[in-house]
């Protein structure tokens, strides 16, 4: 029987883990969030890189100026960069491929290149995601990469990827799915189950929910939990997310 595991931090990922896995990684604040936004919004593309300094050695080597560079670090906005808060890219972004680069949004998606696919998943893209996966990897090994922050837990990634469990299960099991869950996996699951009805509470309270309200974006939050406001799957192709037709 395959398998649903998940990892609580980005510093967990090695390539033997991911080998042979369908990588799906979570950012819920901010960064697969705003990516699946960005691209809801238009952006043609996301170029995850590691660090502001990769950001712009990337930008020198573009050939067009239709790029946007969008990123932080240890939450504050890179300067020259756009702030990766959704809201304040939505009107900015159409037409756009967007340089991205967040302390541990991206560097998971970069670091999971090992795997035999990767994904950028959020609540506000979770069942076009799992639609996606199920039809098209169906009842393979999955391996949850939640980023976390900086060698640290982040509450608000295992509740979005217990939410992401749940939505995944019950598809998999209209087409027959069954899947083993690793302890990691079932304590997400189980932590979402426990905490839907005062998720949005809890995600506020978290350290970087709380420092996102603090800033004045406490609506970031609310938004982000709208689930499957932004329809879309983002793929990463060459060290490039693009939309999934």
């Amino acid at each position: 029987m395959r398998t649903i595991d998940l990892l609580l931090k980005k510093e967990e990922i090695n390539d033997h883990i991911m080998k042979n896995q369908v990588a799906v990684v979570f950012d819920i604040l901010l960064a697969t969030s705003t990516a699946a936004s960005m691209f809801y919004h238009g952006a043609k593309e996301i170029i995850p890189v590691l660090d502001g300094e990769e950001a712009l050695k990337t930008a020198k080597e573009q050939t067009r100026d239709d790029y946007l560079l969008v990123g932080e670090y240890l939450g504050q906005t890179i300067e020259g960069f756009h702030s990766p808060i959704p809201s304040l890219l939505k009107d900015v972004v159409n037409g756009k491929r967007i340089i991205f680069s967040t302390t541990n949004g991206t560097v998971a998606l970069k670091n999971s290149w090992a795997a035999d696919a990767i994904y950028a998943a959020s609540m506000l893209n979770e069942k076009m995601m799992v639609d996606h996966l199920v039809d098209q990897h169906g009842e393979s090994d999955y391996m949850l990469v939640c980023s976390g922050s900086s060698n640290t837990f982040n509450l608000e990634d295992l509740y979005g990827a217990g939410s992401f469990i749940e939505t995944l299960i019950e598809t998999g099991n209209k087409k027959g799915f069954k899947w083993t869950l690793s302890d990691a996996a079932i304590a997400a699951l189980y932590f979402y189950k426990g905490n839907k009805e005062n998720g949005e509470a809890l995600l506020k309270a978290s350290r970087v929910g709380a420092n996102l309200v603090n800033r004045g974006f406490g609506d970031e939050v609310s938004y982000i939990m709208q689930k499957n406001a932004c329809p879309v799957v983002p793929k990463l192709n060459d060290g490039v997310l693009t939309l999934v037709d």
